[in-house]
Order: C-alpha cells, then sequence, then structure tokens
C-alpha cells in the first residue's frame, strides 16, 4: 500500500472513532458500506463518484476479523451459497423511526428466495392500507442487501421499484431462486 493511500485510508478510519466506510465489489455493482464497530449503518450500491471520495477500497484496509467475515458472508451471499447474512445493522444513524421501522424491520424477515407484496408488509408492520408508505420506505432503504427489500414485490406481476433499479432487483431474485432449485435439486 503507497503512503497515500495508506494516510487516504488512515483518514477514513478516524473520521469516526469507531466508523469505518469501506468500497467492495459485488455483481450487482460496487457497494459502499459504513461500518461502526461491528455494525453496518449504511449500504449504498453503485455510489456516484462523489460519494466514493468518503471511502476506502477494501483490499486497501489492514485485514480485521470482523471485515473479513462481513465481506466473507457477502461473497458467499452473492455466490448464491448463503441464505442469510446474520450482520448486524443499525437503522438510528439513518434516522429511520416508526413506521418506517417496523417496515424495515418486517423485511428484514423475508425469508431468503420468498418474497412479499407491499400490501403484506403494510399489513405486518401494522398499517395494512400504507403500502405506498412501505413503497415509499423501501425504495430509500439506507441498508440495501443487508435488510432485502428486493424481495418486497407489487400484488400484480411486475417485481416493483428498487434502490438501485430493477435491473439489479431482478439479478437478486433470479440468483436467490436460482440458488433455492438448486439445495432443493441436490
Amino acid at each position: 500500500m503507497s503512503e497515500a493511500t495508506s494516510a487516504e485510508a488512515g483518514a477514513v478510519q478516524e473520521a469516526s472513532e469507531d466508523s469505518i466506510r469501506v468500497l467492495f465489489p459485488s455483481p450487482i455493482g460496487l457497494l459502499a458500506m459504513e461500518l461502526r464497530g461491528e455494525v453496518i449503518t449504511r449500504v449504498v450500491i453503485d455510489p456516484s463518484k462523489e460519494e466514493k471520495a468518503g471511502y476506502v477500497s477494501f483490499d486497501q484496509l489492514e485485514g480485521s476479523d470482523f471485515l473479513d467475515e462481513v465481506f466473507g458472508r457477502l461473497s458467499e451471499y452473492f455466490a448464491g451459497a448463503r441464505k442469510s447474512l446474520d450482520i448486524r445493522y443499525d437503522l438510528k444513524p439513518a434516522g429511520v423511526r416508526g413506521f418506517s421501522r417496523r417496515v424495515l424491520k418486517e423485511t428484514a424477515r423475508i425469508p431468503f428466495g420468498r418474497t412479499r407484496t407491499y400490501r403484506q408488509i403494510a399489513d405486518k408492520a401494522g398499517q395494512p392500507d400504507a403500502y405506498r408508505v412501505v413503497l415509499a420506505t423501501l425504495v430509500v432503504n439506507p441498508l440495501p442487501i443487508v435488510i432485502p427489500c428486493h424481495r418486497v414485490t407489487t400484488n400484480k406481476s411486475g417485481i416493483g421499484s428498487y434502490v438501485a433499479g430493477s435491473d439489479r432487483k431482478r439479478w437478486l431474485l433470479e440468483m436467490e431462486r436460482e440458488a433455492l432449485a438448486s439445495r432443493e435439486e441436490g
């Protein structure tokens, strides 16, 4: 690692005493992740050039058991080998409260390879007629992948909106379906 890169990594790590902002490659694009202590507080899929400026590449960080575990689990998930990330997260830094918090918690309970509708999530979150609020909450989900909002679809035949676009949502849903199908065959 060069001195400039090392200094950048140090500056990013010092931005918050226990906050790390790291870029991690994935099949759906670069992931910009913020971690505080041993929890994830933010994920941005395919961040803009400006957003990337505040992050350091995963391969430029000194290893830690926690980071190795988080990024190992993500790699396994994207390969279809891991059904549950089991990564702790915190919604407080994103300012998520009330009904939106309940929506994200219900969304986090959707099993790998399964889907729920916006209406089903609204009902589980305690406001059956608030499916449009569910959609509005999920398109700004501060933790996509960790809270699998791609698993929430419309009542109709469409897949619905996604924080990172419909092509990425379609890819994630298909990857999960294929992984489940291959497990059932084997």
